[in-house]
């Protein structure tokens, strides 16, 4: 199988391109997360059934990264990210033209599907950085999907505000063919990727899974990662509309704001792993999460302390998750797609994870039961870190093993 590795790097104006389409792509799963009062208004169905649309949109996402990204390691990536884009710009012209409930709910499933062309353009720009830069420009174009993640409620809740729900799903779709223009002027095109056939190409994702210790341990540290960013941010508006805060949608939906401040920590980790510090830079972030849940909790009386571990929570995880994807790139030149689906769907699971332990936590303990939740998993990250990076014998630090495989 060809490498990418031998076509030109990515420029660092290109890494801004990538890095802002990361942000426009990722964005359309989280679009429809505040405008679910009045969809459902709009459509006739209540606030409850108007909910599903986030887990249809999610699963979607789930479904692309799982069965579509894979695909990168056999076939031309520009031409993969072309169609799933091309296909993006159409579910979202049809949300905006939905009929009926039925069919915005199906759409929403292909959008989130079709979004999931993010994780096809990250190892694009993993296979074409030199090992001196791969982890600051992978951390470049994570800031770019975090600052998508947390700013897409934001954006969306102010243009329905402003002139209606429908005008955002027209503008994305106007958004997204824009960059299916950029890309393919921009991406270099790689036809001799490989002949691996469909079937063998996801039986591979086991054996790869099996193959690579590194892989596993990384992504079980993104799956307790994930779910502990997914229970603060399913309890928090639970928290904020109940007492003391009794806060609005639009003043819940700034806090977004906070959370984007801390996805400028992707580029910082990056760089830290591009020097051999990724092993303790995981141990760092890891108390920095645990401590960062302290402040969390005691936030539920005190707005200054919410703010400040939501804050340290944010730049410990996304931190995290740029350290994790810093030593993985480094693993199989060849097989970073899968590698990706893999990592990301580990990640996916610890979100599902964290908001149904979250949820139930809340209902039933409250805010300090939940904070319990999101404090236990990163103290088994931490514990986890230290039997195998400490106390096993002949352990090797990570990014070590990675850089022989440079």
């Amino acid at each position: 199988m060809t490498s990418a590795s031998s076509s030109p790097d990515v420029t660092s104006r290109q890494v801004l391109l990538f890095s802002l389409a990361a942000a426009v792509m990722v964005a359309n799963i989280y679009y429809s997360q505040p405008l679910l009062a009045v969809i459902g208004q709009a459509f006739g169905v209540s606030p409850t059934h108007a909910g599903y649309l986030v887990t249809l949109t999610q699963l979607g996402d789930g479904l692309g990264v799982l069965l579509i990204v894979p695909l990168g390691d056999g076939v031309d990536r520009r031409k993969l990210t072309s169609i799933m884009l091309a296909g993006c710009v159409i579910a979202l012209a049809a949300a905006t033209l939905s009929p009926s409930f039925l069919i915005f709910a199906v759409v929403q499933l292909l959008i989130g599907t079709t979004a999931s062309a993010t994780m096809v353009v990250i190892p694009y720009v993993a296979s074409h950085s030199s090992g001196a830069q791969r982890g600051r420009r992978v951390g470049q174009v994570i800031t770019g999907l975090l600052l998508g993640i947390l700013l897409a409620r934001t954006v969306s809740g102010f243009v329905s505000d402003l002139i209606g729900w429908r005008w955002m799903y027209a503008l994305a779709a106007f958004a997204v063919a824009s960059l299916w223009v950029m890309l393919r002027r921009t991406m270099v095109a790689n036809p001799q990727v490989g002949t691996l056939v469909y079937s063998n190409l996801m039986r591979s994702l086991m054996v790869l899974f099996r193959a690579e210790p590194e892989l596993r341990r990384r992504s079980i540290y993104a799956m307790l990662g994930m779910g502990s960013f997914s229970t603060l941010w399913t309890g928090l508006t639970l928290l904020l509309t109940s007492a003391p805060y009794h806060y609005s949608p639009s003043t819940i939906g700034l806090f977004g704001v906070i959370g984007a401040a801390g996805a400028l920590s992707a580029g910082i980790a990056g760089r830290l792993g591009d020097r051999g510090l990724a092993n303790t830079t995981t141990c760092i972030l890891a108390v920095a999460l645990i401590t960062s849940w302290g402040l969390v909790a005691a936030g539920g009386t005190s707005l200054p302390l919410l703010i400040t571990g939501i804050l340290v929570l944010d730049v410990a995880v996304m931190g995290l998750q740029v350290t994790h994807q810093s030593i993985l790139y480094r693993l199989a030149p060849d097989s970073q797609s899968r590698i990706t689906s893999i990592f990301v769907t580990a990640g996916f699971i610890g979100m599902s994870m964290g908001s149904a332990l979250g949820s139930f936590a809340f209902a039933h303990a409250g805010w300090m039961g939940l904070c319990i939740v999101g404090t236990i998993m990163p103290i088994i990250l931490l514990t986890h870190w230290v039997v195998t990076g400490i106390l096993a014998p002949g352990f090797r630090p990570a990014f070590n093993r990675s850089d022989q495989l440079e």
